[in-house]
């Protein structure tokens, strides 16, 4: 076992622990129902008790809600129902003071339909400059101009109505009508995302993850789709057109926004991170495409949070990511849940977890839950994901051991993916539930101290997880995930070598003096007696013979010699 050989220092982001932030959910400050930056302020103190290096902010900035923040207006300001950038200077502030770090969320690859550019491009007429800064286009007869489809449902197009009334040209969507997307390499649009990563660097911001990357690169002409295989659901065809996935136009821009961040850095001493949202399953080659010089610091490694409860599945996931990111110079960036697929909990918890694959259906599975079941299984993978070498992002209520809530009403639903399927799908709203503060269903649990109704309903049983009951409480969620951050750096500074074994259902992960083994059987399992135990997942899933309990983990020092 050999440890990092480099004397420099690592930069803080390579082994950062991250708690993502879905900004409305978190801490509602003025009663309104939504969460705001007051509110989490309020809140800073129980993230720095909880041990995270920083926050991931979903996007605050201006915005219609048409996707909770992801349709953006303008990208210089703060949506006022959160705040504004006094108030945001004065998170970055009271962040630095405790030591954390602030990322924001940027997207790039479309903005809302009430920008101003995308407002005066159609406004403006067929010759209007402003056109050229998006994918406008003629169409086929009354048809689209090709047949690409929108991740959310439907066409990738919509056609406008010009200002002589007249049927006119059709602009590009790959998300909702609402959401134009910008054409990236538009010397414009490049100029535009450089001024405004430097206008939140001025303001204290450590780093941004970017939005959708995979989506930003386009064919010149714009072709029709590269067929799907036969038989691919309606609602995948769009994962298949290599015309705008994964597309190689992509990187001059990312050489471009690349350099803002190398360029500050340098000029301010500051140490400023890019990661990218990149969904490449199953596929580490295509993620390692994403790092290195001129491009991202960090790609998110998806595979943890896709791939069923099974030993074989994860210790593929992690050796084939750990190995090809390692020779690239780079580590892994793992993470096992997020505002976009449904909670570990309520994956793990059902009936078919150990075979069911989700790469190409995280948020519409109703089969039925052991909750129990789920929380112990999810109390074990976060073990392992700390274990391992590169960085580990968290969502917010993960450390809580929140499950899904799945049993919403259509009528509260407000995910457009939701209305876009026609309600075929049940979207992303039950990962999105305000946070539980308290067991007061009369102040939203904590979260709206008025009691106000919050944006999404919280279920009646949701304040059996809250933060006041666990906190303190041996052997909770919460506590388990204070203790596990607590004890994290060691394995850190083993190095960022690692030996990865399997016997089983029994997988193992070595790292130096430490030890992290994960049961993923229904049995116990012997993993030997030569160690000392430092912590488990559960209260008496590790005992004295060296036996591990069924969905359990354990971390785990090797005896001196």
């Amino acid at each position: 076992m050999s440890h990092s050989s480099s004397n420099v220092p690592s930069p803080w982001w390579r082994n950062s622990v991250i708690y993502q932030l879905y900004l409305r959910s978190f801490a509602d400050s003025d009663g309104d129902g939504i969460g705001d930056l007051r509110g989490i302020i309020a809140r800073l103190d129980y993230l720095a008790a909880l041990g995270v290096d920083g926050i991931w902010l979903n996007p605050c900035y201006p915005s219609p809600q048409r996707d909770h923040g992801y349709d953006v207006s303008d990208y210089m300001a703060i949506e006022p129902a959160y705040g504004d950038l006094t108030v945001f200077s004065e998170l970055t502030r009271e962040l630095h003071a405790r030591g954390m770090k602030l990322l924001m969320d940027v997207v790039p690859n479309h903005c809302s339909e009430e920008h101003s550019w995308f407002r005066a491009a159609v406004a403006g007429g067929v010759d209007h400059p402003m056109r050229e800064r998006f994918y406008f286009a003629e169409g086929k007869g009354d048809a689209p101009p090709n047949d690409w489809r929108s991740v959310f449902g439907g066409p990738a197009w919509t056609r406008i109505t010009e200002p002589d009334g007249s049927p006119g040209q059709w602009y590009l969507h790959t998300f909702t009508p609402q959401q134009p997307d910008f054409r990236v390499d538009h010397p414009l649009v490049l100029e535009h995302f450089r001024e405004m990563f430097c206008f939140w660097f001025d303001r204290g911001v450590d780093g941004f993850r970017v939005d959708a990357i995979i989506f930003t690169g386009k064919e010149p002409g714009l072709p029709d789709a590269v067929p799907a295989p036969e038989g691919t659901p309606e609602e995948n065809v769009w994962q298949f057109n290599a015309h705008t996935i994964n597309h190689p136009r992509m990187f001059p821009a990312i050489a471009s926004w690349r350099e803002v961040f190398d360029a500050y850095g340098r000029e301010h001493g500051k140490d400023l991170v890019a990661v990218s949202e990149a969904y490449t399953p199953r596929r580490p080659e295509n993620l390692g495409a994403y790092l290195g010089e001129g491009r991202f610091h960090q790609s998110f490694t998806f595979d943890l949070l896709l791939e069923p409860w099974n030993a074989a599945n994860f210790e593929t996931a992690i050796r084939d990511n750990y190995e090809t990111l390692q020779a690239l110079g780079s580590l892994p960036t793992w993470t096992l849940n997020n505002h976009d697929a449904h909670r570990a909990v309520t994956r793990y918890g059902r009936r078919d977890a150990a075979s069911f694959y989700s790469a190409n259906n995280m948020v519409n599975s109703t089969r039925p839950v052991d909750f129990a079941v789920g929380e112990r299984r999810a109390r074990a993978a976060a073990m392992l994901m700390l274990a391992l070498p590169g960085a580990a992002y968290m969502y917010m209520g993960e450390e809580l051991g929140l499950p899904e809530v799945l049993d919403m009403a259509d009528a509260d639903r407000q995910d457009p993916l939701f209305a876009r399927s026609g309600g075929t799908i049940l979207g992303r709203d039950g990962c999105r539930i305000p946070m539980p503060w308290t067991p007061d269903a009369e102040t939203g649990f904590g979260f709206s101290g008025d009691g106000s109704r919050t944006w999404l309903p919280q279920p009646r049983w949701w304040g059996e997880y809250a933060v006041s009951r666990q906190d303190g409480s041996a052997g909770s969620v919460l506590e388990l995930y204070r203790e596990a951050l607590r004890i994290r750096p060691r394995f850190v500074n083993e190095g960022d070598e690692m030996l990865v074994a399997r016997t089983g259902d029994l997988l193992m992960i070595r790292r130096g003096r430490f030890l992290a083994a994960v049961n993923f059987g229904d049995d116990p399992a012997y993993v030997g007696t030569d160690w000392v135990h430092v912590a488990s997942s559960a209260p008496g899933a590790w005992n004295d013979e060296g036996v591990l309990a069924a969905d359990s983990a354990v971390w785990l020092e090797s005896i001196p010699r």
